[in-house]
């Protein structure tokens, strides 16, 4: 079986090698992005979370001009990353509440494309969230929930629950959709190391609960995974490997792992792919109904995204914040995106 699985993974390499540079119509081709917006807060203090450096008093003296300026740099990132138009299907981290996906969706010039938010509020103490924004005549929404996360040897912490999104594309398949942004590194890969695999191995069993209920599902997996494709709680606890391991989770972004001077984020002077899409290995067969190229998944550094590294020397993300400094920029991550054809 494995051995069939591969050689038409093969075939499919092959084929989009050499053909991916067609041009796509829109109506044949659908656009999907992530995006770390890099702490997306209001500057409105929540009583219920740990938010108060994102107020006019806080640490950070946000205000509600800042929250405006960092609103029109998102937009403008989806119109700028789309294909023509911005992408089907946007999924996000670090956005504090649904009154910020409101403020953008429908308060910015953003509007005029007309797109629906998903969101649900985590248990994250500092109040961030993951959401996802689609466009309906190109994205149907069928149901979405939450997977939560409760740590067993730290019940005390709290980290982003996991969005599950189930819709239809065009009319034509279903598609399973998960958004994770996964506990942070803060205090050192190795002492949290522990939570991610932990959060893995929870992502892994509901991914597993599809292959066994559908023959052959549309799984897309996005997210900032704060591990790279190589630590063990995507190779190993997820199993989400290259299109070689015949494995049932293919990770698109382990071309770019620790590759030198490219990565959605830099960390001093290395570049890393914390920003990932996995997804089920049926999306790269060339019989599907939707189809994934796996070398056709980018990270998307346009100029007005990065800033030069006067430290450590190159470019950087074009963060909003340097520290506690206020700079100004988009974010400290690059978006990542891939095209799905009929």
């Amino acid at each position: 079986m494995y051995w069939k699985i591969s050689l038409l993974l093969l075939i499919n390499f092959i084929f989009h090698s050499t053909f991916s540079r067609v041009a796509h119509s829109q109506s044949d081709t659908l656009r999907v992005l992530f995006y770390n917006v890099e702490n997306l807060f209001d500057p409105f203090d929540d009583s219920l979370t740990n938010d108060n450096e994102f107020t006019y008093e806080g640490e950070r003296h946000w205000t509600y001009g800042k929250f405006q300026e960092k609103l029109s740099h998102i937009y403008k990132v989806f119109l700028a990353a789309g294909n023509p138009y911005p992408p089907a299907i946007i999924g996000l981290c670090e956005i504090e509440n649904r009154f910020v996906l409101n403020q953008l969706v429908y308060k910015t010039p953003f509007s005029k494309f007309d797109y629906r938010i998903v969101h649900e509020d985590s248990p994250d103490k500092r109040g961030i969230d993951v959401a996802l924004l689609f466009d309906p005549s190109r994205f149907k929404l069928i149901q979405h929930h939450t997977i939560h996360i409760q740590f067993p040897f730290d019940p005390k912490s709290r980290t982003r629950d996991i969005l599950y999104v189930k819709g239809l594309v065009y009319d034509l398949d279903t598609v399973h959709l998960f958004v994770n942004h996964w506990p942070s590194r803060w205090g050192g890969q190795l002492a949290t190391d522990s939570k991610r695999k932990y959060v893995a191995d929870i992502l892994k069993k509901n991914a597993d609960s599809l292959f066994l209920a559908i023959k052959n599902p549309n799984i897309i997996i996005m997210g900032d995974f704060n591990d790279y494709p190589d630590n063990e709680s995507i190779s190993k606890h997820l199993q989400a490997r290259t299109l070689a391991d015949s494995s049932s989770l293919v990770n698109l972004m382990t071309s770019f792992n620790h590759k030198k001077n490219i990565g959605s984020h830099k960390f001093h002077q290395n570049w890393g792919t914390l920003d990932q899409f996995i997804v089920s290995n049926f999306l790269l067969l060339p019989e599907g109904s939707l189809k994934i190229a796996y070398n056709q998944a980018f990270i998307f550094n346009a100029d007005f995204l990065l800033t030069s590294d006067e430290k450590y020397l190159g470019k950087k993300p074009y963060r909003t914040f340097l520290g506690y400094r206020y700079i100004g920029g988009y974010s400290d991550h690059l978006p990542i995106f891939f095209d799905m054809f009929k």
